[in-house]
Protein backbone atom coordinates (compact mmCIF):
# COMPACT_ATOMS: atom_id res chain seq x y z
CA UNK A 1 0.00 0.00 0.00
CA UNK A 2 1.19 3.42 -0.62
CA UNK A 3 0.66 6.63 0.50
CA UNK A 4 -1.38 9.54 -0.94
CA UNK A 5 0.49 10.74 -4.15
CA UNK A 6 0.52 14.40 -1.98
CA UNK A 7 0.93 14.89 1.36
CA UNK A 8 -2.35 15.62 3.83
CA UNK A 9 -2.99 18.68 5.53
CA UNK A 10 -2.87 18.28 9.14
CA UNK A 11 -4.63 19.35 11.99
CA UNK A 12 -4.49 23.18 13.77
CA UNK A 13 -2.29 22.42 16.78
CA UNK A 14 -5.05 24.48 18.96
CA UNK A 15 -7.92 22.82 17.54
CA UNK A 16 -5.98 19.57 18.17
CA UNK A 17 -5.05 20.81 21.89
CA UNK A 18 -8.55 21.81 22.40
CA UNK A 19 -10.47 18.51 21.31
CA UNK A 20 -8.01 15.91 22.59
CA UNK A 21 -8.42 17.52 26.06
CA UNK A 22 -11.80 16.44 25.65
CA UNK A 23 -10.34 12.55 26.52
CA UNK A 24 -10.08 11.53 29.97
CA UNK A 25 -6.88 11.41 31.04
CA UNK A 26 -5.24 9.26 34.21
CA UNK A 27 -2.24 11.57 35.80
CA UNK A 28 0.50 10.18 37.31
CA UNK A 29 4.12 11.76 38.62
CA UNK A 30 7.34 10.08 37.15
CA UNK A 31 10.41 10.84 39.24
CA UNK A 32 14.23 9.74 39.03
CA UNK A 33 17.11 10.83 40.91
CA UNK A 34 20.46 12.29 38.81
CA UNK A 35 23.42 13.59 40.32
CA UNK A 36 21.61 13.60 43.79
CA UNK A 37 18.52 16.06 43.19
CA UNK A 38 15.79 14.95 42.26
CA UNK A 39 13.27 15.65 38.90
CA UNK A 40 9.52 15.06 38.85
CA UNK A 41 7.08 15.91 36.56
CA UNK A 42 3.13 15.26 36.09
CA UNK A 43 2.43 13.10 33.36
CA UNK A 44 -1.20 12.04 31.79
CA UNK A 45 0.21 10.22 28.63
CA UNK A 46 0.79 7.05 30.80
CA UNK A 47 -0.21 3.55 29.53
CA UNK A 48 -0.26 -0.01 29.77
CA UNK A 49 2.35 -1.92 27.25
CA UNK A 50 2.72 -5.33 28.31
CA UNK A 51 2.26 -7.92 31.02
CA UNK A 52 5.14 -10.17 29.94
CA UNK A 53 6.66 -8.49 30.10
CA UNK A 54 5.19 -6.16 32.67
CA UNK A 55 5.95 -2.88 30.72
CA UNK A 56 4.51 1.09 30.81
CA UNK A 57 5.12 3.85 29.09
CA UNK A 58 4.96 8.21 29.35
CA UNK A 59 5.47 10.61 27.22
CA UNK A 60 8.08 13.23 27.79
CA UNK A 61 8.66 16.56 25.86
CA UNK A 62 12.02 16.04 23.74
CA UNK A 63 13.31 19.84 25.40
CA UNK A 64 12.31 19.13 29.22
CA UNK A 65 15.00 18.96 32.17
CA UNK A 66 13.06 15.47 32.95
CA UNK A 67 14.18 14.02 29.14
CA UNK A 68 17.41 15.45 29.84
CA UNK A 69 17.79 13.37 33.18
CA UNK A 70 17.02 9.79 31.50
CA UNK A 71 19.86 10.52 29.27
CA UNK A 72 22.08 9.96 32.37
CA UNK A 73 19.79 7.67 34.50
CA UNK A 74 17.55 4.38 33.73
CA UNK A 75 15.76 4.00 36.94
CA UNK A 76 12.77 5.98 37.42
CA UNK A 77 9.39 5.89 39.23
CA UNK A 78 5.71 6.12 38.50
CA UNK A 79 3.15 6.93 40.91
CA UNK A 80 -0.30 6.61 40.10
CA UNK A 81 -1.81 10.07 41.81
CA UNK A 82 -4.97 9.21 44.53
CA UNK A 83 -8.16 11.21 44.08
CA UNK A 84 -6.64 13.67 46.81
CA UNK A 85 -3.60 14.57 45.27
CA UNK A 86 -4.62 16.92 42.68
CA UNK A 87 -2.30 19.55 44.12
CA UNK A 88 0.22 17.60 43.34
CA UNK A 89 -0.24 17.10 39.59
CA UNK A 90 -0.86 20.64 39.54
CA UNK A 91 2.54 21.80 41.26
CA UNK A 92 4.77 19.01 39.34
CA UNK A 93 2.84 20.08 35.62
CA UNK A 94 3.92 24.38 36.58
CA UNK A 95 6.66 25.49 34.53
CA UNK A 96 8.79 27.60 36.01
CA UNK A 97 9.16 25.30 39.20
CA UNK A 98 12.86 25.54 40.82
CA UNK A 99 14.79 22.31 39.45
CA UNK A 100 16.36 21.60 42.95
CA UNK A 101 13.45 20.65 45.57
CA UNK A 102 10.87 20.92 43.64
CA UNK A 103 9.75 17.93 45.96
CA UNK A 104 10.44 19.68 49.31
CA UNK A 105 6.58 20.36 49.34
CA UNK A 106 5.45 16.83 48.25
CA UNK A 107 5.78 14.54 50.70
CA UNK A 108 7.33 11.13 49.29
CA UNK A 109 8.88 8.04 50.37
CA UNK A 110 12.61 6.65 48.18
CA UNK A 111 11.74 3.79 46.08
CA UNK A 112 13.82 1.02 47.40
CA UNK A 113 14.51 -0.56 43.41
CA UNK A 114 14.77 3.35 41.93
CA UNK A 115 16.19 4.73 44.41
CA UNK A 116 13.29 7.78 42.98
CA UNK A 117 10.69 9.32 44.82
CA UNK A 118 7.14 8.07 45.28
CA UNK A 119 4.77 10.32 45.86
CA UNK A 120 2.90 9.10 49.11
CA UNK A 121 -0.47 10.18 48.16
CA UNK A 122 -0.74 7.68 45.16
CA UNK A 123 -3.13 4.58 44.29
CA UNK A 124 -0.61 2.75 43.02
CA UNK A 125 3.61 3.04 42.22
CA UNK A 126 5.96 1.27 39.90
CA UNK A 127 9.87 0.91 39.84
CA UNK A 128 11.06 1.10 36.04
CA UNK A 129 13.80 0.68 33.90
CA UNK A 130 14.27 2.40 30.73
CA UNK A 131 14.03 -0.19 27.78
CA UNK A 132 13.56 1.98 25.06
CA UNK A 133 12.61 5.82 24.00
CA UNK A 134 11.18 6.60 20.89
CA UNK A 135 10.90 9.95 19.24
CA UNK A 136 7.63 10.85 18.17
CA UNK A 137 6.92 14.39 17.11
CA UNK A 138 8.01 16.83 19.54
CA UNK A 139 7.50 14.00 22.70
CA UNK A 140 9.52 11.16 23.79
CA UNK A 141 8.18 7.90 24.35
CA UNK A 142 9.64 6.42 27.39
CA UNK A 143 8.77 2.47 27.81
CA UNK A 144 10.02 0.91 30.79
CA UNK A 145 10.09 -2.68 32.36
CA UNK A 146 8.60 -2.90 35.71
CA UNK A 147 10.86 -3.88 38.09
CA UNK A 148 8.69 -3.21 41.60
CA UNK A 149 4.90 -2.84 41.66
CA UNK A 150 2.80 -1.63 44.91
CA UNK A 151 -0.62 -0.37 45.58
CA UNK A 152 -2.05 1.96 48.07
CA UNK A 153 -5.04 2.61 50.17
CA UNK A 154 -8.12 0.10 49.00
CA UNK A 155 -10.48 3.13 48.15
CA UNK A 156 -8.41 5.63 46.47
CA UNK A 157 -9.40 6.77 43.31
CA UNK A 158 -7.62 9.00 40.85
CA UNK A 159 -6.47 11.78 39.28
CA UNK A 160 -7.85 12.45 35.57
CA UNK A 161 -6.88 15.51 33.25
CA UNK A 162 -9.92 16.68 31.37
CA UNK A 163 -10.42 19.92 29.44
CA UNK A 164 -7.31 21.42 31.04
CA UNK A 165 -7.80 20.47 34.56
CA UNK A 166 -7.34 17.75 37.08
CA UNK A 167 -10.15 16.61 38.75
CA UNK A 168 -10.56 13.92 41.32
CA UNK A 169 -12.00 10.40 39.87
CA UNK A 170 -13.61 8.43 42.81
Amino acid sequence: MTGPSHPLPLADPDAFRAAIGRLPAGVAVVALQWRGVDHAMTASAVASVSLEPPLVLFCVHEDARFREALDHVDRWALSVLADTAAPVADWLASPGRPAVGQLTRVPHTRGAVSGAALVDDAAAWFECRTSAIHRAGDHDIVVGEVLAVAQGRPDAGGVAHLRGRMRPVR
